[in-house]
């Protein structure tokens, strides 16, 4: 056990390092303002609109960094200050969600592939790290603690699966937006840099999320083959 906490602390630190590494990125580049003006909420449209794409709505969403593609809804969420404001890291997040939208629309692969694992994941989530912790508490009394580590392990390698088909999608939605936001000469070089660096260190969050995920598992793996 004291090798999982290891672990976890060294995700921790990693994650921590990121995220605010990202909220300091965006922070400075919300300090570019755009030469064209535009918020976030005219970009996404726009972007839309030139993919052909007629059936998703942009829509404003409380918080900060929540912006997500909602596919069941067919709604492009942006945050407050992405929705509203007319600066880099505004166009970036928005263009990036569109994304996704885009994604659906074209049948991208690996986006079928998550929205397929969502049910399934969710469930698994839930229940993964109970499951797992039970086992390992029962391995040291009776034979059936050692299939419920095996079960929780299955459980859990469904969420490390899941982290992993996001990596493409995330990737694939940032370099759509990256060429649409090039392509339409939407920023200047300037502009485009901001946006390129604040869609880079977002994507490392789910880097990190994913390799921390695939440490965790492999660890509980090694205590299941372990046993004597």
């Amino acid at each position: 056990m004291f090798g999982y906490y290891i672990i976890i602390g060294l995700i921790f630190l990693v994650s921590w390092y990121v995220s605010n590494k990202l909220k300091t990125k965006f922070k400075k580049y919300s300090q570019v303002h755009l030469q064209n003006g535009m918020s976030g909420k005219e970009i996404a449209e726009k972007m839309l609109r030139d993919n052909g794409i007629t059936d998703v709505k942009v829509i404003s969403t409380p918080g900060m960094l929540t912006d997500h593609y909602n596919p069941a809804k067919k709604t492009v969420n942006l945050s407050e200050s992405v929705y509203t404001q007319r600066n880099a890291a505004a166009a970036a997040v928005a263009a990036h969600e569109c994304g996704h939208a885009v994604q659906h629309a074209t049948a991208y692969s690996w986006l079928t592939m998550r929205s397929q694992l969502v049910p399934m994941v969710s469930v698994a989530s839930k229940y993964s790290q109970w499951v797992i912790m039970g086992g390992l508490l029962l391995m040291a009394f009776t034979a059936m603690g050692s299939t419920l580590l095996l079960v929780g392990i299955v459980l859990f390698g469904m969420g490390t699966l899941f982290s992993f088909v996001t990596l493409p999608v995330e990737y694939d939605a940032s370099k759509r937006a990256l060429v649409w936001l090039e392509t339409e000469n939407m920023l200047n070089p300037q502009e485009h840099d901001a946006a390129e660096d604040s869609l880079k260190w977002a994507a490392r969050t789910y880097v990190v999320a994913a390799v921390g995920s695939l440490a965790t598992l492999l660890y509980f793996v090694s205590i299941y083959l372990g046993q004597d």
